[in-house]
């Protein structure tokens, strides 16, 4: 937790795959997190529809941790299953795979009733906390903003509660603008808050938003969507039979050296809040 806590806090990029997390970790990030959404999207399934499975994203995480050696947050959607006692199973396999920390929503999967009911939601809160004993940062998060439920006072009402159910870390992505980021800051402090990029209506820059008071920025899928871009920018290259532009991009030279790194990284190391304090 002390990097949350620390003045600044952090930026915690997320990775998509190992090449990705290796260069995030090569550019000295201190903290990285997988994105759900740039998983599901890397093996070809909608994400938030419980088509990627706990064991599925547990590797995965496990993976970004072993190559780079940094704690990892794991963005785990609903906390994989309809009950409280299915999210203490996955904050407990989270624990044991090694993961400095677990994200928790109150999305449901199902696009006709996306976001959980209130009790509901805390509890799930309630249940990640009690199991995760301080052995790893659980993160609370309303999805209300990206639901199309531009309810501000229920975000905050649901933000405070999964505070008071002993969440670490706060998140709501994509509040409407900075008042309202501001707002969930003060409401819920002094818990830390991690923002998605921003406010939904404009970028701010990392001094701007710690400024706010936010203690986390995370990227959600962002940097793999902006690889694609890239990609698509080459493919339409390469169908107009431009062979220079299609195939500009990192050396292989550079790819190696850093995979070359992941041997010099020691045996995986259970991160947990503790050792984060000591290390930090």
């Amino acid at each position: 937790m002390a990097l949350h806590t620390r003045d600044g806090g952090l930026v915690m990029p997320n990775a998509w795959d190992g090449l990705s997390a290796l260069m995030l970790a090569d550019a000295g990030f201190e903290a990285i997190a997988t994105s759900s959404a740039a998983l599901a999207t890397t093996l070809g399934r909608p994400d938030g529809r419980h088509e990627v499975t706990r064991d599925e994203h547990l590797e995965h995480a496990r993976l970004l941790g072993r190559l780079t050696g940094l704690p990892v947050n794991g963005d785990f959607e609903d906390g994989y299953g309809d009950t409280p006692e299915d999210v203490a199973a996955t904050v407990e396999a989270a624990v044991e795979s090694g993961l400095a920390g677990i994200g928790i929503e109150d999305t449901s999967g199902r696009p006709d009733h996306p976001i959980r009911d209130f009790d509901e939601a805390v509890d799930r809160i309630r249940s990640a906390v009690k199991t995760a004993k301080g052995r790893i940062v659980v993160t609370g998060r309303t999805d209300n903003f990206l639901q199309g439920r531009p309810d501000l006072d229920d975000t905050i009402r649901r933000l405070t509660a999964f505070a008071e159910a002993g969440a670490d870390v706060l998140y709501a992505p994509f509040p409407p603008d900075l008042d309202a980021l501001v707002a969930i800051v003060a409401a819920v402090a002094p818990t830390p808050v991690n923002v998605l990029i921003s406010p939904a209506d404009e970028v701010l820059t990392v001094a701007e938003l710690q400024k706010a008071g936010v203690k986390r920025i995370s990227l959600g899928p962002a940097l793999y969507t902006h690889a694609m871009q890239a990609l698509d920018q080459a493919i339409k290259a390469l169908v107009a039979g431009d062979l220079r532009t299609a195939t500009t991009g990192i050396s292989f030279e550079r790819i190696s050296e850093l995979l070359a790194r992941r041997t010099a990284q020691p045996q995986p190391i259970r991160r947990t809040r503790e050792a984060d304090s000591r290390e930090s």
